[in-house]
């Protein structure tokens, strides 16, 4: 049986009501998310075993989280309590033409202060087949670097598969340390990426590049860089964005695995819900079908895009979608009729 661990923060996300801006706001929604659990809710909901990975304070913000992840069927042996705080986000909703915003307030935090030897991790992935991190652990603190570089050692050890989503966030890299300066180190455990190419070529040090993905002859020799870079390296995948306003989207996305590229079809969604977590959406859909369609790559690709389009729809940092819901749109239904 797979079982795939994610490892990162989970936070508090207080979000505006009805588009309101932060100066609007009254109140605020309360819910959770972090981009590694997001992914193992993913995989809950598609059946596959997942646990989570964290640390969270022992009081009652701590409690509270810990329910939250409960109630989501997310494997929680592993959840260490400890430090003073948990993390937390603000986000103002944006709509037509004005994007969204988010405020971090997660310096300090239990995750962020984390002291050495708190996980053990050849005894967390002793039963694990996939270990899962994101650019967002190394971003937060000296520490989370630390014990994620430890982790991804002790998944290469045990010969477990390794992805991560780079998910490059400017405004937490503020520790002292750039992401070329600490993501090679990590970067070439993976197997498994998912980014643009542009933000790669940034973390591991290289001449920028601006990546033009109509051009199919070019794409090979981008992503070739890549891999020398990264000498585990079996597959990248990019998520494929175009904004046409907060409200709407196109959604597509290419994956390349060294010899040949694939290509997903771009789909419209639109009104957007909530875009936060597609990208953890995306990623869930990735590792689900790698584990699951035999090498299938196009269907990988299909499913994952299919993924992402729907946690567009629902609000909140999961994507709350059966197997069975994702594998419809990937087919081709997305008409949003009532099942009845």
């Amino acid at each position: 049986m797979n079982n795939v661990v994610t490892f990162g923060e989970i936070m508090l996300r207080l979000s505006t009501e009805r588009h309101l801006r932060f100066v609007q706001a009254k109140t605020f929604a309360v819910s959770y998310g972090g981009g590694e659990f997001n992914v193992a809710v993913s995989l809950a909901n598609y059946g596959v075993k997942s646990e989570f990975v964290t640390i969270v304070p022992d009081n009652d913000m701590g409690a509270c989280t810990v329910k939250e992840m409960r109630k989501l069927k997310v494997g929680l042996d592993n959840v260490v309590y400890g430090g003073d705080r948990l993390g937390v986000y603000f986000l103002e909703t944006g709509a037509g033409t004005r994007g969204s915003k988010v405020v971090y307030d997660r310096k300090y935090s239990s995750f962020a202060t984390a002291e050495e030897g708190v996980f053990d991790w050849e005894e967390i992935l002793k039963d694990a087949t996939w270990f899962h991190w994101s650019g967002i652990t190394p971003a937060i603190s000296e520490s989370a670097t630390q014990q994620c570089l430890k982790a991804v050692q002790a998944a290469h050890k045990l010969g477990i598969k390794i992805s991560c989503d780079l998910n490059y966030r400017s405004k937490l890299w503020n520790y002292g340390k750039q992401p070329h300066e600490v993501m090679p180190q990590l970067l070439k455990y993976s197997h498994i990426i998912l980014g643009d190419i542009d933000t790669a070529y940034f973390m591991l040090g290289k001449n920028k590049v601006d990546p033009n993905y109509q051009n199919e002859s070019s794409l090979p020799i981008l992503y070739e860089e890549i891999f020398k870079a990264c000498p585990n390296l079996e597959i990248i995948a990019t998520t494929l964005r175009y904004s046409v306003s907060a409200s709407h989207q196109r959604i597509g996305g290419i994956l390349f695995d060294g010899n040949k590229v694939y290509r997903a079809k771009l789909k419209e969604v639109t009104p957007v819900v909530d875009r936060v977590g597609s990208g953890d959406a995306f990623m869930g859909g990735l590792i689900y079908g790698l584990l699951s369609y035999d090498n299938d790559l196009q269907k990988t690709l299909d499913f994952s895009v299919a993924a992402c389009c729907l946690k567009h729809t629902i609000s909140g940092d999961y994507n709350l979608v059966s197997l069975e819901e994702v594998e419809k749109m990937m087919t081709g239904d997305d008409t949003g009729e009532v099942s009845r």
